[in-house]
């Protein structure tokens, strides 16, 4: 048994290669090999998302405070809220994030295939965020 104790790993903040905004990453697990599979605590303030991107393996978000905004690739914005579970199957192009007024914080979890768990594209740009967030 092993007990990851809370403020035992470093926040960091969101690379701006993969984030736009500002985004704080709380380490939350990595089960060692040979299990795949990670676990993080992700903090988007107002206007903040993810470029878009893919998993080898899918992503579940466990959305734990605020209002945030969800998309995949052709389909629309969707606004998740507490307590909403999202799974993105393997290799769907999406992205997440707060809503334009509205921080949002989720659980991201993932696994590694081959060492990889994200395959990181294009930012989602201004225009797409404000015109396929409007409700």
């Amino acid at each position: 048994m092993e007990i990851g104790r809370a403020g035992s790993k470093p926040s960091a903040k969101g690379p701006g290669e993969w984030f736009s905004g500002t985004v704080r990453i709380d380490p939350l697990f990595s089960a060692p090999d040979p299990a795949r599979v990670a676990g993080a605590l992700v903090t988007f303030e107002p206007g903040a998302r993810t470029a878009w991107h893919t998993h080898p393996l899918g992503q579940t978000l466990i959305v734990t405070t605020g209002c945030g905004w969800v998309q995949r690739e052709g389909g629309p914005v969707e606004e998740i809220r507490p307590g909403d579970v999202v799974w993105f199957p393997p290799g769907e192009k999406h992205w997440h994030g707060a809503t334009a007024s509205t921080a949002m914080s989720h659980i991201a979890i993932q696994e590694k295939l081959d060492d990889k768990s994200v395959d990181w594209m294009e930012h989602v740009s201004e225009e797409q965020y404000r015109d396929g967030g409007v409700p």
